[in-house]
Formats: C-alpha cells, structure tokens, sequence
C-alpha cells in the first residue's frame, strides 16, 4: 500500500508530508531493531506462546480388525482416564500385542475432550539411549534442527522441560526393558496436578515396579475364540474351504500358536496360500516335532521372543529357563522340584544352606514369571509352565539355534513307544522322554555328556537293563517317576557315580537295589506313595543325602530304619508318614526330626492309636520355635486330646485333622499361655485348614486370630463346632477365601464375632455336597482330585493320601 503512494518508480512521493511520517515509522522501526540485536534485547513480546486449541495428535497406522483387544481397550483406557493414574503400564510376553494396544490408545487421544494438548510417541527398545528419546521428544516439539543437534544433553534437558512444563501432554514410551529417570530426558513428572500421562509398554513386570507402576494391566493372550477368528481371517475363507478337513487341521495349527497374535498373524499368512490337505498335515507334523523349522518361525517369530531371553541378568538364569522346556506342552512345573533340578545341575550353589538356596530358585522363577518368560497360574502359585511359543524358543535356543539338535533331546508327551533313535549319543547333554508309551529301556549308548534324564510318567514301563546306565559318567538327575509297571531296578544303578537327583515316585519296586546304597554324592532321593516298597535298611550309607521324601510308603513301618535315618547328619527335608508311636517319639520328635521333618501324616491303627499323643516333656524345656520346616501335618484316627505342639510349627501352611474323636479343641488360649512362645503368630503362615470326624471340637483357637495367608477353611462333620477363630479383620484378602461346609444347618448354627465379621464373610461361604469321607480324597489310594476344590488344596490332599 505505502508503494501505491509512491511515484518515480517509488523514489518520490506523491504527498510530502505522508512521506514525511513514514520515512520517521521506518526510522524508529530500525532503531528498535538495533536495540533488540544488543545483549540485552527484549523479545518477550515476540517469542509469546502460540495457544493450542486442540490436542496434537499424530494417528498411527493399525490392522483393519483388532481381535481380542475391545474390553483390554477400554479398561485401559478407562484406568488411564482416571485422575489418580499418571503413570500406567502395560506389559507382557513378545508379540502379546502391546505395541496394538498402545497405537490404539494414541489414536483415541484424537477424540479425547480432556483438555490435552499433544500426544508424543517415543519407540525405546533394548539399547536404551537417553539421546535417542530427546531427539524423539524435540522432534515432536518443533526443537529439531541444526543448532539443535549441536546442544549440550544439559541443555536438550532444559528446552525439552521448558516446552512441557505448561503444556497437558501424554508421552507414550513403546517397548522399554529397563526404569526411564523422566527428568533425565526433560520430562516434566506427571501428576494429579498438572493431569499429565504417561504410558509405556514392557516385556518386564519388574520394570513397571521400577517406573513406580503398582498395579500394571497385563497384556494377555487371545481365548481360544478370539485366536481362531484371528487365524480364519489371516488364512482366508477360499484356503479353508479348499479341502473338507482343512478347517480342522487349521484348528490344530491355532492351538499350537497359544493365543500369541504373533504366532497367529505370521503362520496364518504362511499358510494362506496351502490349499491341499497334504501341506497342511505337514504343518501340524513340523509344530508338533521342531516347530523352529515352520517357514517363519526361525526369521519372523522365535527371534522377537529371544529378546526376553537376552535380557535376563546372567547365564544362570538364561540356563535355569532353558531347563524348563524339557517339559511337554502346557505341564504345570512344581517349583519345589524345579529347584532341587537346578541345584543338581549347578545353576544354584551348593555351598549356601538351604534355606538361602530354595530363596535363590524362588527369586530365579521370579524373574523368569515377571519377565513373561514363565507363566504362572492365578490359582495355583506352587507351580509354572511355559507358553508353547515361548518353549520352542528355548528348544530352538538349547539346540544352538538349530545347528545341534542333538545337544537337547526333548520328545515329551508325544505318544512314543521306544527310546527314539539319536545318530550321536555322545552329543547329548539332556534328554526328556517322559510322558510317553515306552515299555522298555534297553541297549547301552554312549551318553558321555548326559547330565538329566528324565524318563517319568512311562505308564507301561516295566524294565531297564543294566547296560543302559553303563555309560552316564556325568549323569546328575534321573526321575523314573509315576512309572507303575516299574517293579525293580537293575544293580547297575550304582554306576551312576556322578548322580545327585533320583526321584522312584509312584513306582512298584518292592526293594531298592543294594547298589543305590553306592551312590555316595545322591543328594535328593524321592521315594513317595512306593506303597510296596519293604525296606529301608542300609540308607545311612547315603552320606550326601539332604533330601528324603517318603510319604506314602505304606509298607514301611520304620522300626528298624529308624535309627539308620537319625545317623543322615546332612539330612534337610524329610516327608514320612507315621503310624507307630515309638517312631514318633524317636523319630518326629528327636532333634534331627524337628529339623528336618517338612510334611507328615500321623496315622492311628487297629493295634495302636497313639492313645492321647501326649506333648512329649522335652519340649516344655524349650522356648521358641522348634519345627521350623514343618509346613504340611495331617493327624487322622488318633485319640488326640492334645495339640498344642503346634504351637512349635510357626511355618505351618496346611493342617488336615479327620477322625479325631476325643479332640475338643486345636489349641487353647491357656496351653498358648503356659506354653510362653515367644514371637510367634499361631497359623500365621496358614494357607488351608481342612477338618472331618471331630465330634468334639467346640473351638479352633478361643479368639479370633489374624489369618494373613489363609485361603481356605473345609469343615465336615464338626457338629460342636460353633464358632470360627475370625473377626471382620482376620483374613486379607477376603476375595480370594472360601469356607467350604456341606450342612446347611451347620452353617447357620455359626456364632460369629459380630455383625461385621458375618456380613464379610457371607460371600466366602461355599456350599458343596460331596463328602469327604466319599470321595477319593480321604480313602488310602494312589492319588485323588476333588474337582470342586482350588488346585491347592487338591495337591495338599494328595500329600497326606498318597
């Protein structure tokens, strides 16, 4: 417009004193310029914020169709949303789909109307580098450039913090393995305050700990419904209809993949284009034998779950896992046993005491359940398994990715009926045949290398020749368990000289073979429910031995063994079932017994009853506690009037009480007083309490106690009982508790503390009508299940009735 003004190709002006006044703007105007350039030029007014008046929000590509993840959406979303959450977690294992539900909670933020500002996605990975996530973050800011990118970390720091600290944003972290410090990056803390979010996605759980997440949302995998639409719609419906029994070869593939979505996606896409039937029981047969080989696996799947396995802390622990997948699929591992393994194999010490031992394999499955490398069942916390995905993984991983496959040999629970063929026998470190058919293991191959061997739960096997254990020189765990055509042992057994784990459970063998006595460096030796095994005479000579687990041995009396078992001065755990009063005084309750005794049924007889099981005098001499090992004890048809022994068991979980006809009461106030135990809860470590046939029993405990632990209380036939030892505080997590009682009447004769404590408890009440006196649980078989009872508590039945 000034221009306009101007003629003479702009060097005059049509009206002097219009000139005049814009030639003076222009003058002033440079003069502020000058000013501005010098160091201490103001440019407040310049550099005022922009105001946002939306969220700034990139959208990130997603699948068409998202299965499985609609309710894992919108509870995240909802969690995220609340105004107590700043910091929420998602994790899970490799290919769960945490980066999906992660994409779609960015996408939402695009219709959110919760005042935030700008959304910023930052992939972490691995190779955490603090570098990295700032340029990410300044990227996302309008900070990026070249004299960005010659700044100090220092001063990336500040600009990123002064960019954020006015600002509602949400970071959205992708995939990180290791604690992310915010103020490290510039990154304001969010709080409640200043309703800022952040979300990170993670393999670890014990990363969410770290990031200060108490309560982080699982990324779970897909139900079996979810999985196979997921599959119908990465294979297509011309594949499946291509071949009448293609569908249900399809359904065999999908169970193979678990419900990983990563599994799903890659081997549906494989074989989308397999339209004969031959190709797809080809298929099955490769998941089934070495899944490594399916087109996929080895390039697209196994190596996005080995990432798990590269973090894990030591080589320790890398080979505490790899152990695991000697198991068939879906087997639910028992962590007690897991550890003795391991021990044996040298991935734990055997220089620390026990106690510190058992803690270390705890803390080992700890690592592995939270990295999501074990899986752990909500209702049964004494046992793991691994994910099916997860455990061709480690295969792949034990056969050094493919190149020794002979090095690991693991045919488990997969219907064979002979020791399969191996070119190189001298290759193999470990080998796993239980679960099968196999009726005899003969032939004497070169196992130069061998360190387990597990060959349980063959049920028609009935021989094992001599000359097979001619050549295990590094053999170290044998389980021959759950193998009931089994009814002897071969000498030759005494070969083993390296063998520290030997597990005969549920075998029919009448006698141990005099060679076993030979094995000087046998640690572990597992002997229950050998219901026809005789004798025990000559286990002294087993001078390493620290653990004994007898329990139904029902044949064995142990009045001559007796003595022979207190000279095992190493002996650490020790499961017996007693039924003579002398073993139980010299025995039970001798020292090496109170050390040592873990799990016990104390059984009355037609000829000896115990008659009062009197509480032996020297324990009135001793102050504090004094079975420090005992966790399980079941007293059954005894004339018990006195159990205030318990009062010395301070690590007690399970106690089972049937047929004790002139109890009264479990433990009085007055014998807790006289007895002066100092320091210990009673039934502080309580998990189960199951009581049948106690005519009796007017009382548990004469107040009401605190149950921390407690998960279950099963009462039957206990007419006189008439009040439970609980208050409205005695039982934490009420939720997961239940009193199991099978008369209604009973129930409702119940006189509860007050008010409180049966209006909290109505809800754990738990009616059931089959009796236990009825069923399998009770009677002296083999083994039992009582379908209507948590898994727990079945295992704990199935200890004092084997």
């Amino acid at each position: 417009m000034e221009l306009q003004r101007l003629c003479l190709s702009g060097v005059c002006s049509k009206n002097l004193i219009s000139s005049f006044h814009y030639g003076r703007r222009v003058s002033m105007m440079l003069r502020e310029v000058e000013d501005l350039l010098k160091p201490n030029g103001d440019f407040k007014a310049v550099a005022a914020e922009v105001v946002v008046t939306g969220c700034v929000v990139e959208e990130r590509p997603l699948q068409p169709v998202i299965f499985g993840q609609e309710t894992m959406l919108e509870r995240a979303w909802k969690h995220l949303m609340d105004d107590e959450t700043a910091i929420m977690g998602l994790y899970g294992m490799g290919g769960v789909g945490k980066t999906t539900l992660l994409t779609q909670i960015n996408n939402k933020f695009r219709e959110a109307v919760d005042g935030f500002q700008i959304v910023i996605w930052v992939v972490v990975s691995s190779d955490l580098r603090v570098e990295k996530i700032q340029d990410d973050i300044a990227k996302k800011l309008g900070l990026r450039g070249e004299e960005w990118d010659m700044k100090e970390e220092i001063d990336k720091v500040t600009d990123i913090h002064a960019k954020l600290k006015n600002k509602k944003f949400v970071l959205l972290l992708d995939d990180i393995w290791t604690k992310i410090d915010l103020t490290e990056i510039g990154v304001p803390f969010p709080t409640k305050e200043n309703g800022c979010k952040v979300v990170f996605t993670t393999r670890s759980k014990e990363v969410c700990g770290r990031m200060g997440v108490d309560d982080p949302m699982e990324v779970q995998c897909l139900t079996d419904n979810e999985a196979w639409d997921l599959f119908k719609r990465k294979v297509g419906p011309l594949t499946l209809k291509s071949y009448p029994s293609i569908p249900e070869q399809a359904r065999k593939v999908t169970r193979k993949c678990c419900g990983l979505p990563l599994a799903l996606n890659v081997i549906g896409e494989t074989m989308s284009c397999k339209r004969t039937i031959q190709e797809w029981d080809l298929a099955v047969q490769v998941l089934n034998s070495y899944a490594a080989d399916f087109s996929g696996m080895e390039d697209r799947i196994l190596p996005i779950l080995k990432y798990s396995y590269d973090n894990l802390k030591s080589e320790h622990i890398k080979s505490c896992f790899q152990y695991c997948s000697l198991f068939p699929e879906d087997y639910l591992i028992e962590k007690e046993k897991l550890i003795d393994y391991w021990i044996c194999e040298g991935f734990i010490s055997e220089k620390e005491d026990r106690e510190r031992r058992v803690n270390q394999g705890y803390d080992i499955i700890g690592t592995l359940v939270r990295s999501c490398l074990l899986l752990e069942e909500e209702d049964n916390k004494s046992k793991v398994k691994l994910h099916d995905v997860v455990r061709e993984m480690s295969l792949w991983i034990s056969s050094d990715f493919g190149e020794n496959r002979e090095k690991c040999i693991v045919r488990a629970g997969v219907g064979l009926c002979e020791v399969p063929k191996v070119e190189k026998w001298s290759a193999v470190e470990k080998m796993s045949l239980m679960i099968n058919k196999i009726e005899e293991v003969s032939g004497s191959p070169n196992f130069s290398k061998l360190t387990t061997l597990f060959l349980q739960e063959n049920m028609p096997l009935a021989s094992i020749s001599g000359e097979f254990f001619k050549c295990m020189p590094k053999l170290v765990v044998l389980d021959l368990s759950e193998n009931l055509g089994l009814n002897r042992l071969p000498e030759e057994i005494s070969e083993l000289n390296s063998l520290k784990y030997l597990d005969l459970s549920r075998t029919m063998i009448l006698r141990l073979p005099v060679g076993l006595w030979k094995l000087k460096k046998l640690v572990h030796l597992y002997l229950e429910g050998m219901r026809d095994l005789l004798s025990m005479d000559g286990i002294s000579k087993l001078s390493s031995l620290r653990t004994l687990k007898l329990l139904g041995c029902k044949q064995l009396r142990f009045d001559k063994s007796c003595k022979e078992l207190v000279l095992l001065k190493h002996l650490e755990v020790l499961t017996i079932e007693i039924k003579s009063k002398l073993v139980l005084e010299k025995l039970f309750f001798s020292h090496m017994g109170r050390r040592c005794v873990e799990k016990v049924v104390i059984k009355g007889t037609w000829q000896e009853s115990f008659g009062f099981l009197n509480f032996p005098t020297i324990l009135r001499s001793l102050k504090g506690s004094c079975f420090l090992s005992l966790s399980s004890v079941a007293i059954k048809d005894c004339g018990v009037k006195d159990l205030k022994w318990l009062l010395f068991a301070p690590n007690l979980i399970h106690l089972t009480l049937v047929n004790l006809l002139q109890l009264e009461e479990v433990v009085s106030i007055e014998e807790a007083d006289e007895m002066q135990v100092q320091g210990v809860v009673l039934f502080g470590k309580l998990e189960t309490l199951l009581m049948s046939d106690l005519p009796e029993v007017k009382s548990i405990y004469g107040t009401p106690l605190p149950f921390p632990c407690l998960r279950e209380m099963d009462i039957e036939q206990c007419p006189k009982l008439g009040k439970l030892p609980l208050s409205s505080k005695s039982v934490a997590e009420v939720e997961r508790f239940v009193i199991i009682y099978r008369s209604a009447d009973w129930i409702e004769r119940v006189n509860w503390e007050d008010e409180a404590t049966r209006l909290r408890f109505l809800p754990s009440r738990r009616m059931v009508l089959q009796s236990l006196k009825d069923s399998p649980a009770i009677p002296d078989d083999e083994k039992y299940s009582v379908r209507k009872l948590s898994p727990d508590t079945a295992a704990h039945y199935n200890f004092t009735n084997k």
